[in-house]
């Protein structure tokens, strides 16, 4: 492990969010952090601030906090994340639950939609109900070209189900009182709430966890916080019956600690201060943690089903047809740590890793070690990674809130341990979490600085390179399939393995079937252009994986706006038709590829052709750059490739451009030939939506000529013929272009200004929260700062200091406007299509006008 960065807070009198005392963080699966901070003075000399602060921010852009007046008047004592990342729910020592959600989908900026109370009851714990999604990574498959076996979907049933089997969505939580409360959210937006005793005999609950079975139903533990009591778990079965909410509770089997029964630790470790479920989709495991003032003991147990031994008198009757041995439930102690520091923090993995035998013991041969390994802090400011299920140290960070930042020593060097604990006494995490694919760690110190952590795939052991790139591999294919994040494998990425990674997701991706492929057809693409950012050497193609997210979505827009000309048509909609023609018919003249056309599927009225003329001039534009850069790139070969098609004609060490990897993409030339066609048809319909190109001559067919150059280029690299090279009567003719068109400068790479590409040194970056400024963007193509500003989705231009309210994505830097200054149908169309998120998936974040 090794220190990443380290965001801390200005120190100022009257600054309010600067934290005395940060309590807990939980780290949502979009890669977004929350975090608390205690009750604070604000300053001011009056009464203090009776709201507890809860602050979010993206880990990319750390410090951008967003902190919210949360309005909770005790201490918040959980935050939980919802299984999209984009709700999160915080409770309080007065038993209050509110759920926040963004406001315009904007990550810097939250409120909350609903509420509910047990009223003077703290929460211990919360969590939302399980959705039915649980998939399984598979070690031992990670070699297999078959997505669909590195990542198996495990039957799991939701906590509750609607009408036709739909999860119903709602939390749960349990108090100190030995109530768990319920709250349904109904399809309307009502509120369903009910709480219920866990058991007969009420009793205090200090810790409690919760998790689930895959039959629906919920188990939760609980222990009043002494090592010498039991602690009980409980089965929770919600269900709706007319209308209402009904909890149904059962005690299932409880365990006393290992330690009470040692005679030697009876009485040493009085306190049971952590306790966890291993996974919340594993209520059969968990670990616990009894402490006392200066040191800790872990135990992991495991529910195990045994046979009940029967009686002598009933041993010698015959055995009755099928009948088969009772069984009982019972707890069974895994293993137990030695005496440790006291723990002050734990972090248990998110990552679903098989631990079957065979994917335990192909884990343990490739040392593949993300998911199996949970992470412990310590008082003394250490933090140890143990593995899941065997205690054993698997790495170990020293110094982390003592400033060191150095990667661990190993495991059995005590004398490095005495060392580093004499740094910096009382410095320790008092929050901890996992990324989702356990590749980072977060933690918020009690000086209220925030660390991020890199955990390695291998936990520090020497691998091969090979070895090394599988791993990363997997872990990216995963994050595609998911949906998740990919941000915390990008900090594990060396820029010499940009290329070999971008190859081979590039090779499995086209192993998979046909539907597989087209569900991931984006996420590739982001995938690839979030890596390409990372080296300098193809910094410059992610411009093209970005204009291939815009244009794949421009197609899409365009083509959903054709209608059939009667309702009974056949199966096929005009826009496969156009792309079946379009790759049928190889003529380079483009009015007599309109012949084959039912132009009575084209016709629309004026209104939304000249809303989207912009993003029509923006395809042209393109056509334009490409076709005129032709003999510039025609030269430079394959020393890299952008992972679509194989260039025959390698030359190493040549300097790559914008739009390279297109010469060699049938597939995206291809589409760019459709919406030539589609362009030429409108024109006829409303001369006003055709893009506009400065010619020399007044008779130039600028349309004409630049489908022909086009088709000519897409013939030597459609996907159903070999590969050929470009004639020389093509280069000739690209070389002639400037001369008849004015060729636009493209401007569609985002500026990238997040802090991944500055991490690729083994030196921590120092942030402070809210100044920005520290880190200067990072500009693959050496654009000043006083250049025009652009909306990088709607393609207009924003002038050089623009003053509308923009917003930026957290994971590309894609700026757009905040507001529409189109309220047209279709421009409505196409602005739905990334309103949530950007075309590259990523979350926006508001940005000042500024800084757009």
């Amino acid at each position: 492990m090794e220190l990443a960065y380290v965001c801390d807070w200005e120190r100022h009198p009257k600054n309010t969010h600067c934290p005395s005392n940060p309590l807990i963080c939980s780290w949502s699966c979009r890669n977004l952090v929350a975090f608390t901070t205690d009750l604070k003075d604000d300053g001011d000399g009056g009464e203090p601030d009776v709201s507890q602060m809860i602050h979010i921010m993206d880990t990319e852009h750390p410090w951008d906090v967003y902190s919210i007046s949360s309005g909770h008047a005790e201490v918040i004592s959980c935050l939980e994340w919802d299984q999209s990342g984009s709700r999160l729910l915080s409770a309080d020592s007065d038993g209050h639950i509110k759920c926040w959600s963004m406001s315009e989908h904007l990550v810097n900026s939250w409120h909350s939609v609903l509420s509910s109370s047990v009223e003077g009851d703290p929460i211990v714990a919360l969590s939302w109900l399980h959705n039915g999604v649980k998939l399984a990574l598979h070690v031992e498959m990670s070699g297999s070209t078959n997505f669909g076996e590195k990542f198996s979907r495990v039957k799991f049933s939701p906590s509750l189900t609607l009408f036709g089997g739909k999860p119903m969505e709602g939390w749960l939580a349990v108090t100190v009182s030995g109530l768990v409360t319920v709250s349904l959210l109904k399809p309307g937006g009502a509120l369903l709430t009910a709480s219920e005793c866990l058991c007969r005999l009420r009793g205090r609950v200090a810790l409690a966890d919760i998790a689930f079975t895959g039959g629906g139903n919920i188990v939760v533990a609980a222990t009043d916080g002494s090592s010498s009591s039991p602690v009980q778990f409980y089965k929770v079965v919600v269900s709706v019956v007319s209308e209402k909410c009904r909890i149904d509770t059962e005690l299932l089997p409880s365990l006393f600690l290992r330690c009470m029964t040692d005679p030697l630790r009876r009485d040493k470790y009085p306190a049971v201060t952590h306790l966890k479920f291993l996974t919340r989709e594993n209520s059969e495991q968990v670990l616990l943690c009894a402490s006392n003032q200066n040191g800790s003991i872990v135990e992991c147990w495991s529910l195990r089903k045994e046979g009940l031994p029967v009686n002598n008198i009933f041993q010698h009757r015959s055995p009755v047809v099928g009948e088969k041995q009772p069984t009982i439930l019972k707890w069974r102690i895994l293993t137990t740590t030695n005496d440790l520091e006291r723990v002050s923090a734990v972090a248990l993995p998110k990552l679903p890793v098989s631990i079957s035998n065979t994917d335990l013991k192909v884990a343990s041969d490739t040392k593949f070690c993300p998911g199996l390994g949970l992470a412990l802090a310590f008082h003394d400011g250490t933090i140890q990674i143990l593995h899941r299920l065997s205690l054993h140290t698997m790495g170990v960070f020293y110094g982390a809130v003592a400033g060191c930042g150095g990667p661990g020593q190993r495991p059995g060097d005590e004398s490095a341990v005495k060392r580093q604990r004499t740094g910096a006494p009382g410095l320790h995490f008092k929050a901890l979490q996992f990324s989702w694919t356990s590749l980072a760690l977060a933690g918020v110190d009690n000086h209220g600085k925030l660390h991020m952590l890199r955990v390695s795939p291998s936990m520090g052991q020497v691998l091969e390179m090979n070895t090394t790139l599988r791993h990363l591999l997997f872990l990216l294919e995963y994050c595609m399939v998911t949906g998740y994040d990919w941000w915390d494998v990008l900090l594990h990425v060396q820029p010499g393995m940009v290329h070999n990674l971008v190859d081979k997701l590039h090779e499995e991706y086209m192993r998979q079937n046909q539907a597989l492929q087209q569900v991931l057809a984006t996420r590739i693409v982001a995938v690839k252009a979030s890596l390409c950012k990372l080296s300098t050497a193809t910094a410059v193609r992610a411009c093209d994986f970005h204009a291939k997210l815009l244009l794949i979505a421009i197609s899409s827009t365009l083509k959903s706006l054709l209608r059939p000309h009667v309702l009974n048509t056949p199966d096929k909609s005009p826009g496969e038709r156009l792309s079946e023609i379009c790759a049928k018919n190889l003529d380079s003249d483009i009015d007599k590829v309109m012949i084959n056309l039912k132009t009575e599927e084209f016709v629309l009225d004026g209104a939304p052709l000249q809303s989207l003329q912009q993003l029509i001039q923006w395809v042209g534009d393109f056509v334009l750059y490409l076709l005129a850069n032709l003999p510039n790139q025609v030269s430079l070969g394959g020393g890299e490739r952008l992972g679509v098609q194989p260039n025959p004609f390698p030359v190493q060490g040549s300097l790559v451009r914008p739009g390279f990897g297109f010469m060699r993409d049938g597939a995206s030339l291809g589409m760019l030939r459709e919406m030539l066609v589609m362009i030429r048809i409108w024109g006829l319909l409303k001369p006003g939506c055709l893009p506009t190109f400065t010619a020399t001559s007044d008779s130039q067919d600028s349309l004409q000529l630049l489908f022909r150059l086009l088709t000519k280029l897409w013939l030597c690299c459609r996907d159903d013929a070999p590969p050929q090279e470009p004639d020389e009567s093509l280069i000739d003719e690209c070389c002639l272009l400037p001369s008849q068109l004015l060729v636009p400068g493209m401007d569609w790479l985002p500026v990238n200004d997040g802090v991944t590409i500055r991490l690729q040194g083994k030196q921590p970056v120092r942030l402070h929260f809210g100044k920005a400024a520290l880190l200067a963007p990072s500009d693959a193509l050496g654009r000043s700062a006083g250049c025009q500003r652009t909306d990088n989705l709607r393609c207009v231009h924003m002038g050089l200091c623009p003053t509308e309210e923009s917003k930026a994505c957290t994971r590309c830097g894609c700026v757009t406007m905040l507001r529409s200054p189109n309220n047209s149908n279709a421009m409505k169309q196409w602005e739905q299509r990334w309103i949530k998120n950007c075309l590259c998936g990523g979350l926006w974040r508001r940005v000042p006008p500024t800084l757009a």
